[in-house]
Order: structure tokens, then C-alpha cells, then sequence
């Protein structure tokens, strides 16, 4: 829910800055290995828009794969679980690149 809402401050301060009245879409970046469920996140982002300049947007989300570098190895590999061993050698020596993070990336707006 936390997430949602600060997704929703971030949209106020724009339509603060920017000058307009209202959200249509809002698009998201969400890292695999970030603990997101898309689900949930669209379920708060619903609940916490009632009432807002972002009522009725809709939120589409982008899924980031999860990236590492394996030490054992020394290649970069796609990750689909933040505790996975490298897929390439089956070594637990990976170091997290990328697919943690949660980005909004823009707005549709009016």
C-alpha cells in the first residue's frame, strides 16, 4: 500500500508542477527480484487513487528480469529469484545487477 502511495504523492507533485487535472495512464517499471506482485500493486494503486486526479487510470506495469553477475563464472546471468544460484554454473557467488527496482517511468495525462 505504501508503495501505491507514494506512487500517488509522486503524481500529485507533477500535477502540481506541470499544471494538469487528470491521470490516464500510469506506467510502472517493476524489477523482478523487487518483492512486487503485480497484482497487489495494481489492487493498492486502485484503492489509493479513489478520489485523486488519478481516479480510473489505469497503471500498466512493465516487468524488469532480475540480473547478476556471477563470480564463479564471470558472465552476467538472468535471475528469477533474488536467493537462485547462477543458472549457467549453479554457483551461489552472484552479485545483483538489476531487477530490484520499482520506477514509475511516465503519465498519460489531460
Amino acid at each position: 500500500m505504501s508503495l501505491a502511495e507514494s506512487m500517488l504523492e509522486i503524481i500529485e507533485e507533477e500535477a502540481s508542477t506541470r499544471g494538469f487535472a487528470r491521470v490516464l495512464a500510469v506506467r510502472v517499471a517493476v524489477g523482478e527480484l523487487g518483492s512486487v506482485e503485480p497484482e497487489s500493486l495494481q489492487f493498492c494503486f486502485d484503492v489509493v487513487c479513489r478520489g485523486s486526479l488519478a481516479e480510473g487510470a489505469s497503471l500498466q506495469i512493465e516487468r524488469v528480469e532480475g540480473r547478476a553477475w556471477c563470480m564463479e563464472c564471470a558472465r552476467s546471468v538472468v535471475l528469477h529469484e533474488r536467493h537462485a544460484g547462477c543458472p549457467e554454473c549453479g554457483g551461489f557467488q552472484v552479485q545483483i545487477q538489476g531487477g530490484e527496482e520499482l520506477r514509475l517511468l511516465d503519465l498519460e495525462v489531460q
